[in-house]
């Protein structure tokens, strides 16, 4: 396969990563024009070893550019907000009192009225203050 002398032109390179995290790639023999494409000044230009070491045309590594150099990706942990974890206690604080105490008829534990109004109050944001959740009763 031979690249279109336009996009040849334009892209001196074969291979390019773009700049983005994760990077997406371009093989430009496949483009058969420059329409759509991102300008080469604004690309990574790859050598053929590093195409290869990123897995191809088929690969997928996650990776980007960083100091001017092609490197593995991990992208950030992006941290639950305490209300979210809040919410997803909640529902299985509520799920555990209904199988042990609702089906069965029998009074919820004060303990376990406690923190299903504290989880409610930081699933709800009516709870500010809180930094993390309550300790789960025990029993």
């Amino acid at each position: 396969m031979s690249m279109n002398s336009d996009v040849m032109a334009a892209y001196p390179a074969r291979y390019y990563a773009t700049l983005s995290k994760p990077c997406a790639w371009y093989d430009m023999w496949i483009f058969s024009s420059t329409d759509g494409l991102p300008a080469a000044s604004t690309l990574f230009a790859m050598t053929a070893d590093q195409w290869a070491a990123k897995g191809g045309n088929t690969g997928t590594k996650s990776m980007a550019v960083e100091n001017g150099q092609l490197v593995d990706y991990t992208p950030p942990v992006v941290p639950i907000s305490l209300a979210t974890q809040a919410s997803t206690a909640l529902a299985s604080a509520r799920t555990y009192i209904y199988n042990n105490y609702g089906i069965l008829n029998e009074v919820t534990p004060d303990a376990w009225v406690t923190y299903i109004k504290a989880l409610m109050a930081i699933s709800d944001g009516t709870d500010t203050t809180s930094t993390v959740l309550p300790t789960q009763p025990t029993d």
